[in-house]
């Protein structure tokens, strides 16, 4: 293939990806002349911000500047000779088709791994230099230690080197106003979540003096204030230092108005419950003297970057793995739990209205991956309080959808056919809510093997909605379940079982879900209940079944201590495919627990539905939400029934 000034020829197979070539001998050439200028050897570039964001802004792909590699997962690294990127096996065929021959693509992610190969390519005694705000505290240590150990240095070069190259081609910064949100999605004033966090410090052993906000998140939901400045995610960006006696909020002050200073107190500022405005870019400066004096900082360390964290004495810092805001915000409040609830109403109509439309033009041959998934987000966009999708929607049909991160594009789109099973992953933001929520469905006739996985996908699901717990369980002590229908089998899926949600925030929002390093549950945490489960099987389909469950109270003939035992309510309202359920594997719990559930949709929907004058979504609905018969579990009892009808007039009477 063709690079401009260079040629490689590179075997590819099969042509998942887009052959978009850049010519990166430029840019590679301006960072060694940087790289000289601070003696390094070696430059690691990786592929996130400075607040560790899961998607970022067109402004801080560096990475993708440098290489030409699009994917979100992957690291690079540039030495004096060589140029290499690191990523995982979702991305490899993409990154042969989008790199040239500049690069060497190297199939693994872990820092240690990068670390060892770095230790191979430089000299004893050399440095090797990184942005420590694009690095957290973790992966800092992940490269410094084995580094270390071998005589190299990590070094820490607060300029970050790509941008000096990219200079004023490097996209600008955003300048769209930061908003607060309307009263009447507000569960709490801003000054109530300052006096909780504030409460939190003086309750812990430690005595910390202030906690400091770096995921953006963070920020944005302590003072009730939204923007644009990251993809699908309504955030800013911001830092935030919070004491006992006055706040301090990082941020471009150009894009408050009046309105919202006067809102944050700003204005003629003194005392606790004010909000000083600094400069985004003055927050390592402030840190750096406020820890000069008789302090301890609270941070949470899986969103601090290394750029802040190696300001602070280690005396100075109480660490968690999690700050006081993020654990506060994963439970919500009564009305962040109404107002999610109703946002989900609204995307359950939007979500039936694609389905009843892709039922009607499928058979005709006109839609494909991308027209499906532009009609979603359209339909979306027309509900009330909509502010755009929650993440880039996977619409995936047949062997696509055996890819479980598979998001389409004009080379990989596929024609959606009645005769292949098509999986919808989507969601929506809205002013008062976001959502999430994957449904797999068939139009024509499913092979057995369609029917039993996804059925098993379903039965795992609906094991892990029905679990009874106590208050505090964790996430990995419960998964298991979403996995036993598919083991019983031999089957699985290679990802895990779900994570938190916000109100208005982020898709994705830790510390919620069923992961090793979340926390446990409590009442009044939502979480999604399976991206994941799923079953994929290659080169053919793909299975997925996400639904987004509240926690909430279950009702037990006992009570085992003071708190009572908790469960999951489902509150994403959309009929799973008829077509693929199997109730002959399913267990009488499992069927009953489904008929609740369509009869929960039914009632609750079919009303949003008649609102809006829907009225072949809502006969849709109906036949969508027919009960299941209560004993197709057990098929041999329910032969033996079905011939004793025919033949006994007493029992014809009884059951008929």
């Amino acid at each position: 293939r063709s690079s401009g000034s260079s040629v490689r020829i590179c075997s590819i197979s099969p042509p998942y990806l887009p052959p978009t070539i850049i010519n990166t001998e430029k840019q590679l050439k301006a960072l060694r002349q940087e790289m000289a200028k601070h003696t390094l050897s070696a430059y690691i570039i990786p592929a996130t911000d400075a607040h560790l964001n899961e998607y970022i802004a067109d402004r801080d792909g560096r990475r993708a500047w440098m290489t030409g590699f699009t994917g979100s997962a992957g690291t690079a690294v540039v030495t004096k000779n060589k140029a290499t990127l690191w990523t995982d096996s979702r991305y490899w065929i993409q990154a042969e088709r989008q790199m040239d021959c500049n690069w060497e693509l190297k199939k693994d992610v872990w820092a240690s791994a990068i670390a060892e190969w770095i230790i191979q390519e430089v000299p004893v005694g050399e440095k090797i230099g990184v942005d420590p705000f694009l690095l957290s505290i973790f992966d800092w240590m992940s490269y410094n230690n084995p580094l270390d150990l071998a005589n190299r240095t990590l070094a820490s070069i607060e300029t970050n080197l790509v941008d000096v190259v990219w200079g004023a081609e490097r996209p600008p910064s955003p300048t769209e106003e930061i908003f607060r949100l309307p009263d009447e999605v507000i569960g709490r004033p801003w000054q109530e979540k300052v006096k909780e966090i504030c409460k939190q410090m003086d309750e812990n052993t430690y005595q910390p003096t202030a906690v400091l906000l770096s995921a953006l998140d963070e920020t944005a939901w302590l003072f009730n204030l939204r923007s644009t400045d990251i993809p699908y995610n309504p955030f800013f960006y911001s830092y935030t230092l919070l004491t006992k006696d006055w706040i301090r909020l990082f941020v471009d002050k150009s894009r408050l108005s009046a309105t919202v200073k006067e809102y944050l107190q700003s204005t003629n500022c003194s005392g606790p419950l004010c909000v000083q405005l600094l400069d985004y870019g003055a927050v390592r400066d402030n840190i750096l003297e406020y820890a000069n004096g008789k302090v301890k900082i609270w941070i949470g360390d899986q969103y601090t970057t290394y750029g802040l964290y190696e300001v602070i004495p280690e005396n100075k810092i109480l660490k968690d793995n999690y700050s006081p805001v993020m654990i506060t915000k994963s439970v919500k409040d009564d009305k962040e739990q109404q107002i999610l609830r109703e946002s989900h109403v609204r995307d359950a109509v939007a979500v039936i209205q694609y389905l009843v439309w892709l039922e009607k033009n499928v058979p005709k041959g006109t839609v494909n991956e991308l027209s499906g998934a532009s009609y979603v987000n359209w339909l979306r966009s027309t509900k009330k309080n909509s502010k755009g999708p929650s993440f880039a929607t996977i619409s995936a049909s047949g062997l696509n959808a055996a890819l479980a991160h598979y998001s389409p594009s004009n080379e990989t789109n596929r024609k959606l056919s009645i005769d292949e099973m098509y999986l919808i992953d989507s969601g929506g933001q809205y002013l008062d809510g976001t959502t999430d929520i994957t449904r797999t469905v068939h139009w024509g006739t499913p092979t057995d093997f369609q029917k039993e996985a996804f059925t098993r996908v379903l039965m795992g699901n609906i094991d892990l909605s029905c679990l009874i717990f106590p208050p505090g369980t964790e996430g990995r002590h419960m998964e298991i379940l979403a996995r036993q229908a598919l083991w019983e089998v031999g089957l699985d899926y290679g990802h895990g079982t779900g994570h938190g949600i916000g109100n208005f925030l982020s898709v994705h929002e830790w510390p919620v879900g069923f992961q090793g390093n979340n926390i446990g549950m409590e009442k009044g945490m939502f979480t999604s209940i399976g991206l994941e489960p799923g079953y994929y099987h290659d080169n053919s389909f793909g299975i997925r079944i996400e639904d987004v469950a509240l926690v909430v109270e279950a009702k037990t003939k006992h009570m085992f201590g003071e708190e009572p035992y908790l469960t999951f309510e489902t509150i994403s309202l959309v009929p799973y495919d008829r077509k693929l359920i199997d109730t002959n594997i399913m267990t009488q719990k499992q069927i009953d627990y489904l008929n609740r559930y369509y009869q929960k949709v039914r009632e609750i929907v079919g009303q949003e539905l008649t609102k809006e004058n829907l009225q072949e979504e809502y006969s849709w609905l109906v036949e969508s939400t027919k009960p299941f018969s209560h004993c197709a579990f057990v098929t041999a009892s329910c032969s033996v029934l079905a011939l004793s009808l025919l033949v006994n007039p007493v029992l014809q009477h009884l059951f008929l």
